[in-house]
């Protein structure tokens, strides 16, 4: 978390403000003209009730005066005079003003704001970004003000952080609020917070949730994990959608290559038993001898068909059970969302199970047993009922309480130990960073639910096996334990890890790329 000690001078309240702009600055014309001779009003002319706040006077209200007032600041900034503004004149400019900010926030700043990508922000440049990033640091003010009255305190930094799973000490908010709290009250209002960070690139809140994404980017097969948080200017401008079709597209393409590891997985949990050893290498063998390489993805494709209606609705239902739980803040407290989430994919799997029970069924199905997936679904329901697309549903959502719990709880317990520990320019985890903590998080919630998902597997798959006994989760989970023992609920638990970290490698690329193609970010 940023912790910076120097203050933010009044940019709006002196660069800003036209008049105190003309006194602090003579010889830079806010309108861009002639210098004036006409003699600047005195700062408590623009303060005419005594307050230190720093709003514009009168006569420099209006988008006319904005905009000299804006004028102003490029001038002051623009070092050269040459009517761009590169690194190294926000450094020299910046410094004149007592800001100072690294060479990497600079960066970041021109490169928001080049849109001609010449390296330097012309004036129309300056002003867009300057009106793009105000906007974006008042929805992220107004997610940290939680008592709506216009300040925000050290409590509500504390919290605001405990929210994203940071934790910090009441003394280190107040350091924080220190900063940039000018007037010695220990609290900071909209102009303190907006001229504190008006050139400042990285918007603390938002920007911890648009680099440590989880759901959404890192696809392991399984789709119970708690559903990610978007900020609001990205469910304004609807960024959000994009993201979610990234992240599926990302989610099938790793599904995809790693299918011949998740239908071994399946024949594991069904078929090995103690007289039945099948080894890895054996069972791809077995695999190719009875239907060829092409067997290896049987079952791949209602899998990755079922990621697109799944990712809606658990967003859908996530979003909307935020607010029966009567949160309007931007972002949920972890057992909020661990609670919201749950719900979430409880409805989703609910909602898409009977394309699990298919996906299990053409996993297991001999060469020539069924044509394809609408075959697949007629002979269940003639043969079974409809009933049969829910068997295994019990265990299924009793799985997605351990899973979602544990997956959430180390992700965010890695987050904080990596924020608190390296975070001092950026919240950016770096590509490492971000798999290990998702891998690793992954891989604890999976083990932690496994024995339920292989009883899962094993109850959709009870008509397909020849004269198997039709059990219920209880039966099934006593009879393993008997036949095969307590290791028996981990059948094909191997190659289930051994797809993680290709998976989350694969949907991490992919959703780089998907993002760029999509206008989420430029290249």
């Amino acid at each position: 978390m940023r912790q910076q000690g120097s203050l933010m001078p009044r940019l709006r309240s002196d660069v800003f403000c036209h008049c105190r702009a003309a006194e602090k600055h003579p010889g830079v014309d806010p309108g861009g003209g002639e210098e004036t001779s006409e003699a600047p009003r005195s700062a408590a002319d623009c303060h005419p009730s005594g307050s230190h706040s720093p709003q514009p006077c009168a006569s420099c209200a209006g988008s006319e005066q904005e905009h000299r007032r804006m004028k102003v600041l490029f001038q002051i900034l623009d070092v050269n005079g040459d009517g761009g503004i590169c690194v190294n004149d926000l450094t020299i400019g910046l410094k004149k003003l007592g800001v100072h900010r690294s060479e990497h926030d600079l960066m970041k700043i021109v490169k928001a704001g080049d849109k001609d990508l010449d390296g330097q922000l012309d004036f129309e440049e300056f002003v867009h970004y300057l009106r793009d990033h105000e906007k974006k640091l008042r929805l992220v003010f107004m997610s940290l003000d939680k008592k709506n009255d216009g300040q925000i305190d050290s409590q509500e930094i504390m919290q605001s952080l405990r929210d994203l799973g940071v934790n910090i000490s009441e003394e280190q908010a107040e350091q924080i609020l220190r900063s940039m709290d000018k007037n010695g009250t220990m609290t900071i209002d909209w102009d303190e917070w907006r001229d504190y960070h008006l050139l400042h690139p990285a918007d603390n809140i938002p920007e911890i949730i648009l680099y440590w994404r989880h759901s959404t980017i890192l696809d392991v097969g399984e789709s119970i994990i708690v559903p990610d948080e978007f900020t609001a200017e990205e469910k304004k401008t609807g960024m959000w959608w994009r993201h979610l079709v990234a992240g599926g597209g990302a989610g099938a393409a790793s599904r995809t290559c790693t299918a011949p590891l998740d239908r071994l997985k399946v024949l594991m949990q069904v078929h090995a038993s103690r007289s039945n050893s099948m080894q890895i290498v054996g069972g791809f063998g077995q695999m190719i001898r009875e239907g060829g390489v092409r067997s290896l993805w049987r079952g791949n494709g209602i899998n990755v068909i079922k990621i697109a209606p799944e990712s809606a609705i658990k967003f859908m239902a996530y979003e909307q059970i935020k607010r029966l739980i009567g949160s309007n803040q931007e972002t949920l407290g972890i057992m909020e969302r661990f609670v919201a989430g749950s719900l979430a994919g409880a409805i989703a799997q609910s909602s898409i199970y009977p394309m699990e029970v298919l996906k299990t069924r053409l996993a297991l199905r001999r060469t020539g047993q069924f044509s394809g997936i609408m075959d697949c679904a007629k002979h269940i329901i003639q043969k079974e009922g409809v009933a049969a697309f829910y068997k295994g549903y019990v265990p299924n959502m009793l799985g997605i309480i351990p899973y979602a719990g544990i997956d959430l709880a180390v992700y965010e317990t890695l987050k904080n130990s990596w924020l608190q520990r390296f975070a001092t320019d950026s919240a950016d985890p770096g590509v490492f960073v971000l798999l290990a903590c998702g891998t690793t998080s992954s891989t604890c919630g999976q083990l932690a639910s496994y024995p339920l998902a292989l009883v899962r597997t094993r109850m959709q798959a009870q008509a397909s096996l020849e004269g198997g006994p039709q059990m219920s989760m209880t039966g099934l989970f006593r009879h393993i334990v008997r036949t095969e023992g307590a290791l028996g609920l981990y059948r094909g638990l191997a190659p289930n890890f051994m797809k993680v970290i290709p998976s989350v490698s694969i949907s991490y690329v992919v959703y780089e790329y998907l993002k760029i193609a999509l206008g989420v970010q430029s290249k």
